[in-house]
């Protein structure tokens, strides 16, 4: 059995074997579209720290099966769980786009990729929209493969890469996941637009956006895989929305008071484009009139270091930045309390609780 830590590892030896694949089908097209499908496999294998498939696995070790050490077993979750950061890869590259942000990890993004490769090569038209263009149609191509992948199917030969079919429970779990985070995003899109600054609307973001695809569903694939019974899939979505949403909140503190060398996303970068996080929620409703003004203000545009600054200051001396450290810290208590009670392995919550500190836990 593979320890959790090095489950990362492992998912991409499974990435790197199904790009492989992919890059001979993709050739067979045409050598362009190959080459695009390299941009891919780099975007998803230079970085991230898959922690969705590290929660398919934590799920997966707390079912029957890890127990028993029966049935398809880590392979088949850690399979699951490497499809997942395909679904991740398609989200992120249109993600950039709505943003319009530069740069992602300390790289440029997808898009900027493709507008850089547009101007190398001396093609025609509109250099940003050729971009723009072809990272849509690279980000839907991950979630057409994410599919591939969930079912053992492989891009060149199109046979199965695993004898064993997803059990229908785990099907359904992910035909939820991938609407949810779907959703999630339209509804972040819209709420930004519509200008809604309510604190329910930032966590309805959380919980579809972020939460239940990030933690609550990959825990419930890995337990469905393991044959886990309703109860215990009902306990680990409770511990997997706790977690997410305290995940989200800090990402939205570090989405302000990050540093770019550790983010790998420009300071202050969720004011400059806008989100309406739970953290500017909660400013927008704790901060004096000028306050808000001010955070008003600095959203959606480029910002000097002492608007930023000035922006920083209202958050913290508002409360807002002390209320979402608070619900972090209480969101991280819920689901160590829940992980405490669960009906699962010593060495299975061992591995939950390392995870849930993980997340939580990232430095600003």
């Amino acid at each position: 059995m593979v320890n959790i830590a090095h489950v990362p590892a492992a998912v991409d030896e499974i990435l790197t074997a199904f790009f492989d694949s992919g890059r001979l089908a993709l050739d067979d097209i045409y050598p362009a579209v190959a080459e695009a499908g390299d941009v891919l496999a780099d975007f998803v294998l230079s970085g991230g720290k898959r922690v969705r498939p590290l929660f398919v696995y934590a799920g997966w070790r707390c079912g029957p099966e890890a127990a028993a050490d029966t049935g398809p077993g880590e392979s088949t979750a850690l399979r699951v769980g490497a499809a997942i950061e395909l679904i991740q890869a398609c989200a992120l590259i249109h993600d950039d786009i709505l943003d319009r942000s530069d740069t992602r990890r300390g790289r440029p993004t997808v898009h900027r990729r493709f507008e850089a490769l547009h101007g190398d090569r001396g093609f025609a038209g509109d250099p940003a929209h050729y971009g723009v263009s072809a990272a849509i149609l690279l980000g839907d191509l991950a979630l057409a493969w994410a599919d591939d992948l969930v079912h053992g199917i492989t891009p060149a030969d199109g046979g199965p890469a695993d004898p064993h079919p997803l059990p229908r429970p785990v099907a359904v779990l992910w035909s939820q996941m991938r609407t949810e985070v779907l959703g999630g995003q339209l509804l972040d899109i819209t709420n930004e637009s519509s200008g809604d600054e309510s604190v329910t609307a930032a966590y309805r973001v959380m919980e579809y956006k972020t939460a239940a695809y990030t933690v609550a569903r990959p825990l419930q694939l890995g337990a469905a895989l393991s044959g886990a019974e309703d109860e215990l899939s009902r306990s680990l979505r409770r511990i997997g929305l706790d977690l997410g949403v305290a995940f989200q909140l800090r990402d939205d503190v570090l989405g302000v008071f990050g540093d770019p060398a550790e983010t790998g996303k420009p300071s202050g970068d969720d004011l400059v484009e806008g989100k309406r996080t739970a953290l500017l929620a909660e400013g927008l409703q704790r901060a004096s009139a000028a306050g808000r003004d001010l955070l008003r203000d600095s959203l959606g545009r480029s910002l000097s270091e002492a608007e930023l600054t000035a922006a920083r200051d209202v958050l913290t001396e508002s409360g807002a930045l002390t209320e979402i450290e608070r619900q972090i810290d209480e969101r991280l208590d819920a689901a160590l309390a829940g992980i405490d009670g669960l009906d699962a392995g010593e060495s299975a919550r061992a591995d939950l609780t390392w995870m849930a500190r993980r997340i939580t836990h990232r430095r600003r």
